[in-house]
């Protein structure tokens, strides 16, 4: 495969010619060879650390990538970057610097490559904001890459049933409101999470997982694969592969990241009944592309997409039996039979997505995935929402609910540390709509979630008997009739800042409405007394993304991306 023209490489300026001796002589520092500074440099970042399980296992996983690289005659340069683990940093402060963090991941990577003139990118990820974050990068730079996930975590065991991470949330409820002993709080905390890998419903990273095959960022069938297996090495090995098969054939990833492949991946999603933070992360992944792709065009997709894998935390199942079922290629074959998918897409093996699938046949012998033809239900997983209350939508999972529509006075707080205490007193009552403001991307700053206070509301049993509404985000785990995303937030005036304790809220899931019982004269009237308010941080890192991050409409993104771009990086 070697034998590669470098003159028009980005690594050129850092490798050849007379001007690059002092270059070279780093790299002779290093222990690389003639040989090897003469080939294609393969960026292979990971965001390895010892935060969470998600990433434990993600520097073996690229050296298996670098050996792949080795092996097809490009040169690996192994970085890391940094993740922030939602899981941990849930229900306090730290969750301030979630959605914060995909940026930053984003922008450290093109940093990174810049800097070093890397030709290719190799990029793995575990933990939810880091595998867009990752994929961001790789359409910002645009150089030939491929994205390998990191894999799920085990399901844990507890009174002979499957437990994930939601579990343990929901168990604090439990012993909040007297239902469990704290000694059993301690047994389940044991035996929730038993390996390395990412939470293992469809909450954030499989349903980003999932994105990643659909868009055809990612090896197919590579995303499901638990991360104890070593099957997971042999994904990585082939990427490395890959990814110089895709310089040979110029084959970038604006040329795979298109319109299509984005209604693809949204439809992957639906199905699946994902995470509702996919409708950040899509019209973010957009952007990077050129491609105008906002909330709005996700919730369309949504909303004529069946769901038909009956995963957690709405369903039975777990990552692991996802793949066991077949992966993610079953997924997309299931909706490519029901006339689902738009099949002329690239995807990193070369083929197209259609070409992907050709092969692969439904399996009739498992339970996690249905046909089209026989969905759990009509419309997709996660539906979009509109109204007087959100003119830039909301968005809210309803996979697994019965309930769709709800309607009932306001219970108003203007922070999820006010109304998770509020939760914990139980000083709420039943047919409460509990509203969360001031937590969007420019007010909390970050737009936390909210997993700690739904899932205590569960376990206190009020689950199916409240709604809550957020400018913030829930978790990929959350459950129950919870909307996030309204927009325009709380700190720039929008109409949810307006509410009052009272206020009669509509939630209708079935039409897609977001309501609140004001007239145009009373808001107009409410707005007269309404003052912004200064957010708690006004230096460092949260205060940067404050003054630049965009509506979670358009993904909450600090740039404009690739249509005020004036030259591409791979062109340099």
């Amino acid at each position: 495969m070697g034998n590669f023209d470098k003159s028009k490489l980005p690594s050129r300026h850092s490798t050849s010619g007379p001007s690059s001796a002092p270059h070279r002589s780093y790299y002779y520092a290093m222990g690389m060879s003639k040989k090897e500074i003469e080939q294609p440099f393969v960026g292979v970042v990971s965001t390895w650390n010892e935060s969470a399980p998600c990433n434990i296992t993600l520097r073996r996983q690229a050296q298996a990538v670098k050996k792949g690289v080795a092996e097809a005659e490009g040169t690996p340069r192994e970085f890391t970057t940094i993740t922030v683990t939602d899981g941990i940093a849930m229900g306090h402060q730290g969750m301030k610097a979630s959605l914060a963090s995909r940026e930053a991941i984003a922008d450290s990577i093109e940093l990174s490559v810049r800097g070093h003139s890397y030709d290719c990118l190799v990029g793995l990820a575990g933990c939810d904001k880091a595998l867009p974050g990752v994929m961001m990068a790789m359409l910002r730079l645009n150089i030939p890459s491929v994205f390998i996930y990191g894999g799920s975590i085990l399901p844990g065991s507890y009174k002979g049933k499957d437990i994930t991470v939601q579990d343990v949330f929901e168990a604090v409820g439990n012993y909040s409101g007297g239902l469990i002993s704290k000694d059993e709080l301690e047994e389940i905390e044991k035996v929730a999470c038993p390996s390395a890998g990412s939470c293992g419903g469809q909450f954030t990273a499989n349903t980003m997982a999932c994105v990643s095959e659909a868009l055809g960022l990612a090896i197919p069938n590579s995303t499901m694969a638990p991360a104890p297996y070593e099957s997971r090495d042999e994904y990585a090995f082939e990427a490395g592969v890959s990814v110089m098969n895709l310089l040979k054939e110029s084959i970038r990833p604006r040329d795979i990241v298109t319109l299509d492949s984005l209604e693809n991946a949204a439809r992957a999603v639906a199905a699946s009944g994902g995470s509702t933070n996919a409708a950040l992360h899509l019209p973010a992944i957009a952007n990077e592309a050129g491609i105008k792709f906002d909330l709005f065009d996700v919730a369309e997709i949504f909303k004529s997409t069946p769901y038909i894998a009956d995963l957690k935390p709405g369903g039975k199942f777990v990552a692991k039996d996802l793949y066991e079922a077949g992966g993610v290629p079953v997924l997309l074959k299931a909706l490519s039979i029901g006339g689902f998918l738009k099949e002329n897409c690239i995807t990193v093996t070369g083929k197209t997505i259609g070409e992907n699938l050709k092969n692969i046949k439904f399996p009739e012998n498992q339970k996690v995935i249905k046909k089209t033809s026989n969905p759990i239900t009509i419309t997709g997983g996660v539906v979009g929402l509109k109204g007087n209350l959100a003119k830039e939508g909301a968005i809210v999972k309803i996979a697994g609910m019965s309930r769709l529509f709800h309607k009932g006075p306001a219970r108003v707080f203007d922070s999820e540390e006010e109304a998770y205490a509020a939760v914990e007193k139980r000083e709420y009552k039943e047919g409460d709509v509990i509203v969360i403001r001031y937590e969007g991307p420019k007010g909390g700053p970050g737009m936390r979630e909210m997993l700690a206070t739904t899932s205590a509301i569960y376990g206190q049993g009020m689950g199916d008997k409240v709604a809550l509404i957020t400018d913030g985000r829930f978790s990929g785990a959350t459950r129950g009739f919870c909307i996030g995303h309204v927009g325009p937030e709380a700190a720039i005036g929008g109409i949810i800042a307006l509410v009052k304790n009272g206020d009669i809220i509509t939630i209708d899931a079935n039409k897609g409405i977001l309501e609140v019982d004001l007239t145009d004269e009373q808001i107009e009237v409410r707005r007269k007394t309404w003052k912004p308010r200064k957010n708690a941080y006004q230096s460092g890192e949260l205060w940067k993304y404050s003054q630049l991050v965009g509506s979670a409409m358009n993904g909450a993104v600090t740039h404009p991306g690739a249509k005020e771009e004036k030259f591409c990086y791979a062109d340099i």
